[in-house]
C-alpha cells in the first residue's frame, strides 16, 4: 500500500519526488542471497568447464520399479559427490500427456518441504492407464499421444529428462548438468578432510575438498546469513535446489508472473542480457516498482511457456520458496536456470502443442477461475480512503448526477478503528450497515479491506480468537506468537496453514452471531472483500516481510512456504464468503499476493503503481502475463495509485481499464481526489463515454469469463496466442484480443497520440468498431501480415472488429450492471472476407450457482452469404441457435433450453442488428419469414473491399426476436 513506517518517519525530510520511490536497498539482489550466489556460481563453473562438465546425479538402473498399471515408475538416484545420500525419483504420465517428475531426499536427517503442489493443484491428477514404459540399457522411455508422436526419455547417466514431439526436443531437464539438491547435513559433516604434508615440525595441514569442482570451495551462507540488520538463523543448513530447464528450439519464453517487464521475457545472462539479475519469485510489498525489472513483486506463479511457430510447451515448477530464474538465449532456443531456497523437485512438463492446449493442461492441474459475480465486471470506485459514510454516499450521488455507471465502492484501511479489521470507526462510520444498504439499494456493492495482520490487543475479538486457538504464526523458537509491525502497530499473523484457523475465519464473516461467537454482524451478505498486504508485508521485517525462520503449522519454516502464504489467506476468505449465505452467492475477493492456483479464489491487481505513462503501459503487459499464468481476472489501478495524473493521462488510463478484466480506479491517500466527475469538460464526457462503453460490452466480458472458467484460456489474448504461427507477433504485448469476440484493442499509452499502429496477423478484413472504416484483407500477392494506422485522438480508443465476428452488446445507459438485466441486445455482425460470421453470448443470473445445474442461456450466432438466393443476387442469412445443446462443450449434468433462467429472460429481445460489410442495398429483409421488419442501408464498400474505405452497413431495427430464442434473418440482394 504505502511505504513502511521507517519511510513515513523520514518522509518529512525528503522532497516529494523521493519520499515515494522504489527502494532497491529494501530487497536483496542475487549477489546478496546466499543460495542464489551458490546457484549462479555453480552455473559459472559449468560454463567454464565446457564439455568436460558432468552432472554428478545418475539413476541406479537396478532400482527401477514400474507401477503395475505402467503409468509411473520410481528409481533411486545417487550423487557422485555424496554416495551415502539417497534420493528418490518418481515419474508419471497424466491422462492429458503431462509428465510429472519428482525427486526428493530419502531417509535424510530431515524432511524437505513437499506440500507446495498440494496447495496448488485443484485435485490429484488422473494418471494414464495406457502408457508402456520401456527400460533400455541407458534410459527409460515411453511413447504416447494420439499420433504416438510424443516421447519422454529419462537417461540414467547424468539424469536427464527430455520431452520430444515428432522427434524434436521440446524441453530438457538437467541438460546442462546444473541439477543440485543440497542434502541435509550437520555442521560436523561439512568439515573438509585434513591430511598432513611433510614430517616432524615441517608438517603442514592440507584441507582437501574433492567436491569443490561442483559445490565451490566456500560454505557460502550455509548455516547463517546476515543481510542489512537481519540475521537468518538457518537451523536446517543448506537445502537449496538448482535445476536447469532448456527449451532447445523455442526462443520466446513467457510467464513466471509477477514482474514488470515485457511479455516475451528478456534475458538475464549472455552478452546481450536485458537484465543483470535473475527474475525473482518472492512475494514482496514493493511500492512504486520499476517499469522494467526482474525484481519480484506481489505474486509468484512458477510457470513458464515456451513458444515457436510449430509448438508451445510449458513447465510448472511446484515450489513455494524464494526462487531466482536466469534466462539465456542460444542460437535456436532458450536456456533457463531455476534456483530455489528449499523444497523438492516437483516439475510438470506440459506438452502443448498449442497455446490453447497448454492453458487447458495447466488449469486441469491448478483449476480454472470460477465464473465471477456479474457485478464484479463493472466499474469499481476506490481510494485510500473514503473517509466517512457521508463521503461514500456523496461519491455515489455525484456519479449518479453525472450519469456515470458504477458497480462497487471500496473502503480502505481507515474504515476500521485503529486498523482492527472488521471493527468500524464509529466516529466516521456511525451507520455502516445503513451505508452498505444505501449502496445496495441501487444494486451496487461495497468492497471492504481485510488484511492478514491482527492488532495485538486482547480486546480485539479477532486477535483474541486466533490467539486462543494458537493459530498464529510462531517465531523461530516455535513457541508463542510472532510479533511484527504493520498498520495497527504491534501485530501478529494468522497461520492459514493451520486447519484450526479455517472454521474460525469462516465464523468471522457471518452476518449473524452463531452460538455467541463474535462475527461481523455490521456487514451484509453482499459485501466483497479486499485482501491486501498478504505477501505478507511486515514493516520491520527483512525485505519488508516475515523472517524466514518463523515457524508455521507442521513445523515448516516460513522460507518453505513464503510464496504460498498469501494464497491461503485469499482461499479462506473466499471460503468464508461462500459460507456466509444459504444458498451461497458467488464471492468477490481481490488479492494482491498470489501463487499457482490463486485464480480459483478471485481477482488480482498489479499493486502500488504510479501515475505515469510508463506504468500505464507496463500494466497491460503484467495483466497479459498473469493471464498466461492462469490468473486472467486482473487489472492495474486506473490513474496509478501514487501521483496526480493530468486529464489526458487519466482519460487514456480509463481506456486501458475499460479493456481490463478487472476495472478499478484507485488512488493514494495523498493524491488529489480524481473521481471521474471532477474533471472539466471535455474530459469528463470522455470518461463517461468510456464507462458506458465498458457497460455496453459487459455481455462480451461475461461470455469471455465463461470461456475462461471452462477452458483456462485467458480473457485477454496476446497476438501469439491467437496466431501462434506468426513469428512477427510473438513479442507483441501492447495490443490484444478480448476473448473469442474478435475485438482487437490497442490502448494508447503515450502522450499526445493522434493515431496508433495496429499489427494484423491474418489475411482477414477488419473494421473500426466505431466508424466501420475497413482495413481490407491483403491480396494473395503480398504478405498476409500488415500494420495499419488507426485514428486515436484523445476521445478515441483504437478498437477493431475482426471480420467474421458477431459482437453482442447492450447499449442503454444504466447506473449499474444489475439494472441492465432485462435490457435488449444489439448484435454487430462483421462480415468476413467470404461473407460469414460467428459469435456467442452467455447469460445467467450473475449471482448464484444455478448455472451449475443448467440454469443459463448460451446462444451461438452465425451468418453466411450464399450465391443464387431469391432472385439473381446473393442471400445473407443470420441466425441464433442454442450453443449448449451442441454437445462436447457443456459441463453441467442436465441442461434444458427451457430452464428457469431462460424463462425469466424470455422477454429480452434483440433490438438491433448491425451488419457491417454490406456493399449493396438489399431488396428484401425478412425475419422468420416476415418481411415487415424496418431496416436501413448506409452505403459503403462490402466485405470484399480491396482498399481502405467506409463499409456499407445494414441496420435492422427491432427484429422482434428473443435473445434466448431460435430465429433466422434472411437478407436478399
Amino acid at each position: 500500500m504505502r511505504p513502511p513506517v521507517i519511510l513515513l518517519l523520514l518522509g518529512f525530510l525528503l522532497p516529494a519526488s523521493q519520499t515515494f520511490a522504489f527502494k532497491a536497498n529494501d530487497f536483496k539482489t542475487c549477489a546478496q542471497s546466499g543460495f542464489c550466489r551458490r546457484g549462479r556460481a555453480l552455473s559459472a563453473r559449468a560454463l567454464a568447464a565446457g564439455s568436460s562438465w558432468r552432472s554428478p546425479y545418475s539413476i541406479d538402473p537396478s532400482s527401477i520399479l514400474l507401477a503395475p498399471d505402467q503409468a509411473s515408475f520410481t528409481a533411486s538416484v545417487k550423487s557422485a559427490l555424496y554416495p551415502e545420500v539417497n534420493f528418490g525419483l518418481d515419474v508419471r504420465l497424466h491422462d492429458d500427456g503431462v509428465v510429472r517428475v519428482r525427486m526428493d531426499e530419502m531417509g535424510g536427517l530431515r524432511k524437505r518441504y513437499d506440500e507446495a503442489a498440494n496447495w496448488a493443484l485443484v485435485a490429484p491428477p488422473l494418471i494414464s492407464r495406457n502408457i508402456v514404459w520401456k527400460v533400455g540399457k541407458g534410459a527409460v522411455h515411453a511413447v504416447y499421444g494420439e499420433k504416438k508422436n510424443i516421447e519422454v526419455v529419462i537417461e540414467f547417466d547424468l539424469l536427464r529428462v527430455t520431452l520430444f514431439r515428432d522427434g524434436v526436443e521440446q524441453v530438457v531437464l538437467n541438460d546442462r548438468g546444473l541439477l543440485h539438491m543440497e542434502h541435509f547435513r550437520t555442521k560436523d559433516d561439512t568439515k573438509p578432510v585434513t591430511i598432513q604434508d611433510g614430517e616432524g615440525e615441517a608438517q603442514t595441514a592440507l584441507h582437501l575438498n574433492d567436491r569443490a569442482w561442483f559445490e565451490g570451495e566456500e560454505q557460502d551462507a550455509w548455516w547463517e546469513e546476515t543481510w542489512s540488520s537481519w540475521t537468518d538463523s538457518k537451523p536446517k543448513g543448506p537445502e537449496s535446489l538448482s535445476l536447469d530447464v532448456t527449451f532447445p528450439n523455442h526462443r520466446h519464453v513467457y510467464g513466471i508472473p509477477q514482474h514488470a517487464t515485457n511479455l516475451s521475457l528478456p534475458t538475464t545472462t549472455g552478452p546481450d542480457a536485458g537484465y543483470t539479475d535473475p527474475y525473482r519469485l518472492y512475494n514482496s510489498d514493493v511500492f512504486e516498482y520499476l517499469v522494467s525489472s526482474p525484481v519480484s513483486l506481489y505474486g509468484s506463479v512458477p510457470l513458464m511457456h515456451a513458444h515457436n511457430a510449430k509448438s508451445t510447451v510449458a513447465i510448472f515448477n511446484a515450489v513455494g520458496s524464494d526462487t531466482w530464474i536466469d534466462i539465456g538465449r542460444t542460437e535456436s532456443g532458450t536456456e533457463t536456470h531455476w534456483i530455489s531456497e528449499s523444497g523438492i523437485l516437483d516439475v510438470f512438463l506440459l506438452p502443448g502443442p498449442t497455446p490453447t492446449d497448454v492453458f487447458a493442461q495447466y488449469t486441469r492441474l491448478t483449476g480454472t477461475a470460477p465464473l465471477p459475480a456479474h457485478w464484479a465486471l463493472g466499474y469499481h470506485q476506490c481510494r485510500w480512503n473514503y473517509v466517512s459514510s457521508d463521503d461514500v454516499r456523496s461519491v455515489q450521488r455525484r456519479l449518479d448526477d453525472e450519469n456515470m455507471p458504477v458497480d462497487a465502492f471500496w473502503l480502505d484501511i481507515e474504515y476500521s478503528e485503529g486498523h482492527k479489521y472488521f471493527i468500524w470507526d464509529k466516529k466516521n462510520f456511525p451507520d455502516p450497515v445503513e451505508m452498505i444498504k444505501d449502496v445496495e439499494a441501487l444494486e451496487r456493492r461495497m468492497v471492504i479491506i481485510v488484511d492478514p495482520h491482527l492488532k495485538r490487543d486482547s480486546s480485539y475479538p479477532v486477535y483474541k480468537a486466533a490467539s486462543d486457538l494458537e493459530s498464529l504464526v510462531k517465531p523461530k523458537s516455535g513457541t508463542g506468537e510472532y510479533e511484527g509491525w504493520c498498520w495497527p502497530g504491534s501485530s501478529s499473523w494468522v497461520d492459514f496453514f493451520n486447519p484450526k484457523s479455517w472454521d474460525m475465519w469462516v465464523s468471522f464473516f457471518k452476518t449473524k452471531s452463531v452460538d455467541g461467537q463474535w462475527s461481523w454482524t455490521e456487514s451484509t451478505e453482499n459485501v466483497g472483500i479486499w485482501n491486501d498486504m498478504n505477501e505478507p508485508s511486515v514493516f520491520n521485517g527483512p525485505e519488508i516481510s516475515m523472517p524466514r525462520d518463523n515457524v508455521h503449522y507442521g513445523g515448516w519454516e516460513h522460507r518453505d512456504v513464503h510464496n504460498i502464504n498469501g494464497m491461503l489467506f485469499t482461499n479462506q476468505t473466499y471460503n468464508a464468503l461462500m459460507h456466509r449465505s444459504d444458498p451461497p452467492k458467488r464471492p468477490f475477493v481481490l488479492t494482491r499476493s498470489f501463487y499457482a492456483g490463486s485464480q480459483r479464489f478471485g481477482a488480482m491487481w498489479t499493486g502500488d503503481n504510479v501515475g505515469t505513462w510508463e506504468h500505464m503501459a507496463v500494466g497491460i503487459k503484467m495483466v497479459l502475463a498473469n493471464g498466461l499464468g492462469g490468473f486472467g481476472f486482473g487489472g492495474s489501478d486506473v490513474g496509478g495509485f501514487f501521483g496526480n495524473p493530468d486529464p489526458e493521462m487519466l482519460v487514456r488510463w480509463y481506456g486501458v481499464g475499460a479493456f481490463s478484466p478487472f476495472f478499478r480506479a484507485h488512488a493514494h491517500i495523498d493524491a488529489k481526489r480524481r473521481e471521474p466527475y471532477l474533471l472539466d469538460e471535455p474530459y469528463k464526457s470522455m470518461l463517461r463515454d468510456v464507462l458506458r462503453l465498458r457497460y455496453a460490452m459487459l455481455p462480451v466480458w461475461y461470455t469471455a469469463f465463461r470461456e475462461m472458467s471452462a477452458t483456462g484460456i485467458p480473457i485477454l489474448r496476446p497476438q501469439y496466442v491467437v496466431f501462434p504461427e506468426d513469428s512477427e507477433g510473438f513479442a507483441i504485448d501492447d495490443q490484444f484480443y478480448v476473448g473469442s469476440s474478435g475485438l482487437l484493442v490497442k490502448p494508447v499509452t503515450t502522450r499526445g497520440a493522434t493515431s496508433a499502429s495496429v499489427y494484423l496477423s491474418d489475411p482477414q478484413i477488419y473494421y473500426d468498431y466505431f466508424t466501420f472504416h475497413t482495413y481490407p484483407a491483403p491480396s494473395k500477392k503480398v504478405a498476409r501480415e500488415r500494420t495499419v494506422t488507426v485514428p486515436a485522438a484523445l476521445h478515441q480508443i483504437p478498437l477493431l472488429i475482426r471480420g467474421g465476428s458477431i459482437v453482442p452488446t447492450r447499449e442503454r445507459p444504466r447506473r449499474s450492471s444489475a439494472l441492465m438485466r432485462n435490457d435488449p441486445f444489439t448484435l454487430r455482425v462483421a462480415l468476413s472476407s467470404d461473407g460469414s460470421a460467428t459469435g456467442e453470448v452467455y447469460l445467467d443470473d450473475g449471482e448464484g450457482y444455478g448455472y451449475t445445474n443448467g440454469e443459463f442461456v448460451w446462444r451461438q450466432f452465425g451468418a453466411e452469404t450464399k450465391k443464387g438466393g431469391w432472385g439473381k443476387g446473393e442471400e445473407l442469412k443470420i441466425w441464433s441457435k442454442d450453443r449448449a445443446m451442441q454437445g462436447g462443450s457443456n459441463d453441467v449434468v442436465v441442461y434444458n433450453p427451457a430452464n428457469a433462467f431462460a424463462e425469466s429472460v424470455s422477454g429480452v429481445r434483440v433490438e438491433r442488428v448491425i451488419v457491417v460489410g454490406v456493399g449493396s442495398r438489399p431488396t428484401v429483409v425478412n425475419v422468420n419469414g416476415d418481411s415487415t421488419v424496418e431496416w436501413e442501408w448506409q452505403g459503403g464498400t462490402g466485405y470484399g473491399a480491396t482498399t481502405e474505405s467506409k463499409a456499407g452497413v445494414l441496420v435492422i431495427r427491432d427484429p422482434a426476436v428473443g435473445i434466448a430464442s431460435d430465429w433466422q434473418i434472411a437478407v436478399v440482394f
